[in-house]
């Protein structure tokens, strides 16, 4: 896993409404990239929800919201339409961020094995070095956690 207080990994994915983001483009941001296994599903749901929810109050702290999972651009386009998510969605089809930040993990459910997102945030400084990082998240209370995190920790 990508540690605390070490250079968060560059990458270019497409997002939502046909863009094209780098992370190196939010430098002097605070940039919350949280990662998630699957649009349209009840706890991705919920926690897309919880940040949009909360999205002006990062706003607030010149904090930038990135979700990311292996879905489309298209299932992106679609989940942020339905919710109403203000903040960008990245694909990553071949998973290949999420393996830089060590999220694609083994995973099992029913005693079946498979590799999958897990559900995971970190918090980036406008440095661009990982200033905290959450995995295995829950997403009950999760949004307000990293929300105070910021305003206690990255707020000068």
């Amino acid at each position: 896993m990508t540690a605390v207080r070490q250079a968060a990994p560059d990458f270019t994915l497409e997002a939502n409404e046909n863009q094209t983001i780098s992370l190196s483009s939010y430098r002097g941001k605070n940039v919350v990239l949280y990662f998630y296994p699957m649009d349209m599903t009840p706890g991705c749901t919920t926690e897309a929800c919880d940040f949009r929810d909360y999205h002006p109050q990062f706003a607030q702290l010149d904090t930038v919201v990135l979700g990311i999972s292996p879905d489309s651009v298209k299932s992106h386009d679609r989940f942020v339409a339905k919710h109403e998510l203000p903040f960008t969605l990245l694909a990553d089809p071949d998973h290949k961020v999420a393996e830089a930040y060590g999220m694609w993990v083994l995973k099992k459910l029913y005693g079946r094995e498979y590799m999958g997102i897990e559900r995971s945030t970190f918090v980036i400084d406008k440095q661009g070095m990982i200033a905290k990082a959450w995995t295995k998240v829950k997403v009950k209370g999760h949004v307000q956690e990293v929300l105070q995190f910021i305003r206690e920790e990255l707020q000068s």
